[in-house]
């Protein structure tokens, strides 16, 4: 009989059980909700937070401060802060808007920018100017009050960037940096003082100087500008009988002698400021605001804030100031764009810089120089700029490197189970 031979068949590998270990590939869903959505950098929350704050806290601190006085002209006790409500109205989207724009929008509208601010700075000589307090830094346009000069500080910090970016490989040549920095920056100045409004010039100053601080020349480059400044406010306050009567009540410790001229407003704010002690007199409750202090709601805003809410209120503000320098300072530090170190520096050293020297006069470290406390002082036009620079700088910490979008968490990829055989 013949034998049948049977060939071996290799076994059959069992299929492999469908478990939650191994899912299959292809399947899985992606939801993208986009950049709308993706998380901000703290630094972000940190500049928008407080800037909210802080323009909150000013409208609440309009109200008190000129309740009083609006009342007794017969106007409604709210006239003041609708006027400041509605700026604040206009601002805020606009700060948001202007998070939303690149970087390259903020560098193609340097040169314009300063053109434009520059030529509303220029009004201010022809009729449509308007003078207050010995200033002529106004204009009247439709029944609305503004101060060109305010959109000149954010004009020039960009300006000011925009060159210096320029020139980055150059900057160890004192030729380079001086021109056109220098003489356009004294322009800037001269438009400005010539409506005799020094503190606007003082905080100008400051700007430019920190832009070109932060874009890191060699320190005897920038020693030069600075002496030189110093030089020019010197000589410029030296030319004004006034200013010099103001600096010499500063200096004087007697000041009570002069008390019916130069003295009034800085003894009536400091006043205001030690009356409230710790925890202040109330909200509403000033003295001072009853027409004893000048300027109220204006440069001497924060006499108010120490008189209703004592010293607790003077350091949550202060607080708030310091937040906003932090969040600003750290695009400073993370950033690898030379354009946006130096103007995040530059507006960074105008809003901390001019918020101290407020501070500074209503402690008398400082003589009487007129300039706003950022986001809280009544005037529409401050309001606006420095909430437009603050959407400048959301901007940049939107650009900051991995801080836009968090990293998608990478899970491990579980290993398939292995059946042997």
């Amino acid at each position: 009989m013949a034998s049948t031979t049977t060939t071996p068949t290799r076994p059959r590998t069992a299929p492999e059980p469908a478990t939650a270990a191994s899912p299959k590939r292809g399947l899985a869903a992606r939801v993208n909700l986009g950049k709308v959505f993706s998380p901000v950098p703290v630094e972000f929350l940190l500049i928008a937070s407080t800037a909210l704050l802080l323009t909150g806290f000013g409208l609440v601190m309009i109200l008190s401060a000129t309740s009083a006085t609006t009342t007794a002209e017969g106007q409604a006790p709210y006239e003041d802060v609708l006027k400041q409500a509605t700026f604040a109205v206009l601002g805020i989207p606009l700060m948001f808007i202007a998070s939303r724009l690149p970087i390259a929008f903020w560098r193609k509208i340097a040169w314009p920018a300063l053109i434009l601010a520059l030529a509303l700075q220029l009004l201010v000589f022809t009729p449509l100017g308007v003078e207050a307090y010995g200033n002529r830094n106004w204009i009247m346009i439709g029944g609305v009050q503004a101060q060109p000069s305010e959109f000149l500080k954010l004009a020039l910090a960009l300006w000011i960037g925009f060159i210096l970016y320029r020139k980055r490989t150059l900057l160890g040549s004192w030729t380079h940096v001086f021109i056109p920095l220098v003489p356009v920056t004294v322009l800037v100045l001269a438009a400005v003082m010539a409506g005799d409004d020094m503190g606007t010039a003082m905080v100008i100053a400051i700007t430019a100087l920190g832009a070109l601080f932060f874009s890191g020349v060699k320190l005897r480059i920038f020693i030069l500008p600075a002496i030189l400044g110093l030089i020019g406010a010197a000589v410029f306050a030296a030319m004004s009988p006034n200013r010099v009567r103001r600096i010499m009540s500063f200096l004087d410790t007697n000041c009570l002698a002069d008390y019916f001229d130069s003295c009034y407003q800085p003894l009536h704010g400091i006043w205001g400021l030690a009356g409230g002690g710790i925890f202040g007199l109330g909200l509403g409750n000033s003295k001072e605001k009853y027409d004893w202090l000048p300027a109220a709601a204006n440069d001497y805003i924060f006499a108010i804030v120490g008189e209703e809410l004592g010293l607790i209120g003077c350091i949550v503000v202060l607080g708030l100031f310091a937040l906003f320098a932090i969040g600003a300072l750290h695009i400073v530090r993370k950033t690898h764009d030379p354009f946006v170190r130096i103007v995040a520096g530059a507006i960074t050293v105008w809003i901390v810089g001019q918020a101290l020297i407020n501070i500074g006069v209503v402690l008398r470290v400082f003589p009487v120089l007129g300039v706003p406390l950022p986001f809280m002082s009544q005037g529409g036009t401050s309001l606006l700029s420095v909430l437009v620079a603050g959407g400048v700088l959301l901007s940049f910490a939107r650009s900051l490197p991995e801080s836009a979008h968090m990293r998608p968490v990478r899970m491990p990829r579980p290993a398939r189970a292995k059946i042997p055989g």
